[in-house]
């Protein structure tokens, strides 16, 4: 078996801990061996594709869903760009990965941009380059077995309209690469590439309100992102799920006055996949080497998601994520950003606060993000800065930047 690979695959699984063992107590539920609620994280296929990938999110505790529109809206909720009020934007934007930890050539790239067919229609596309640098494989043994570049691949193309004046929807389609350790082997099984398909769904509703005599507007974004086919780095049937999402958001954003203005966000998603059956019932896999809930239809999965994790209820609760933030505005020109994200401590326990700075000029926007982590588990943006440049082509026209 290589070692390497191994390696390399649970460190892509960035998002979740290591499941601890779990019993059963007097009444049938999990429990962790000392009585704490027992820690079962969801685990998929190509986690890159849960990564934020834009600088502002990542400043704001990773909202994304209901923020103003941008070329970044196309990981978060589509449909948002149906509402940009510019014709024609790109950004691309810069991760490093794991610096923490030293590894210089380990990053993700993001290139996205929409353009605006007429008042109603609008037209977007992403492209997400995951680079893992170079890896050197090793038997067992230590033996050398060769190098390679692991990567990964996204690009995604969605289409967007206004339904009516408040409301749009859009619909993505994605094709994801994953190349982790092409060429080697595991068990005499030839390692290949994971290709996948994929979908995004999504809806935006923005209306204005007042409030105290000071205009404002709140936006709504609901998004299904990545749904579609299992993938698997085998010609094995035991295929992977690949993170299927629900995500619902809001944002309200205040004019205070002709220079400044505020916007308040938050989101809370869910990954629909099922959850790892945990206890001794789940040691012996079944007969054809396959557990249980990997077994599992991509439809039926997404509708079980909510009703199949062994905890009952209060599991299910705990599977939910949060993101919290705040952005200030000052003549559209200079941005201060902060936030907050908590996920559950039995569901991976990425606790964190972000800070982050905007600016503008002309056509151009940059974005800075820093995250601060809140607990003992290290995350691979750990102390890192990462930065977003967009470009507003409206702006040649003689726009006001976006």
């Amino acid at each position: 078996m290589k070692t390497t690979y191994l390696i390399l695959v649970y460190m892509l699984i960035c998002c979740v801990s290591a499941n601890a063992q779990c019993i059963l107590d007097s009444n049938g539920d999990p429990i962790a061996v000392d009585g704490s609620d027992c820690v079962n994280t969801l685990i998929t296929a190509v986690p890159f594709l849960r990564i934020i990938p834009d600088a502002r999110s990542g400043g704001m505790g990773d909202v994304g869903l209901a923020i103003s529109a941008d070329p970044n809206a196309m990981h978060f909720n589509s449909s948002k760009l149906a509402f940009a009020d510019k014709d024609l934007a790109i950004s691309t934007t810069y991760t490093p990965w794991l610096r923490a930890l030293g590894l210089n050539d380990v990053y993700m790239a993001y290139l996205s941009g929409y353009k605006q067919l007429d008042e109603f229609q609008t037209i977007g596309m992403g492209l997400r380059y995951f680079s893992l640098g170079t890896i050197s494989f090793t038997d067992i043994n230590g033996e050398s077995l060769g190098t390679g570049k692991p990567n990964e691949l996204e690009f995604a193309g969605s289409y967007n309209r206004k339904l009516s004046e408040k409301f749009a929807a859009g619909l993505t389609l994605k094709f994801i690469h994953s190349n982790l350790a092409s060429g080697q082997s595991v068990d005499n099984i030839e390692i290949e590439p994971a290709n996948g398909f994929a979908a995004d769904i999504s809806m935006t509703y923005m209306t204005d309100l007042k409030m105290n005599d000071k205009d404002s507007d709140l936006t709504i974004g609901l998004a299904l992102t990545n749904l579609g086919s299992k993938v698997s780095y085998t010609n094995s049937v035991n295929k992977d799920f690949i993170p299927a999402n629900l995500g619902l958001g809001g944002a309200w954003t205040i004019n205070m006055d002709k220079f400044n203005k505020i916007t308040f966000a938050m989101d809370i998603n869910k990954l629909l996949v099922p959850t790892p059956c945990v206890g001794p019932d789940c040691d012996s896999a079944p007969q054809n080497d396959i557990l249980d809930y990997k077994e599992q239809g991509v439809v039926s999965s997404i509708f079980s998601s909510f009703g199949d994790a062994p905890g009952g209820f209060g599991e299910e609760m705990r599977e939910f994520t949060f993101s919290l933030g705040a952005e200030y505005w000052y003549d559209e020109q200079f941005a201060v950003r902060a936030g907050y994200y908590y996920e559950d401590a039995t569901k991976g326990n990425r606790k964190y606060f972000t800070v982050g700075l905007g600016l503008k000029y002309n056509i151009f926007g940059l974005n800075f993000s820093y995250l601060v982590p809140t607990t003992n588990q290290r995350n691979p943006l750990d102390n890192t800065l990462r930065f977003s440049l967009l470009f507003d082509f409206a702006a040649f026209g003689g726009d006001e930047a976006s």
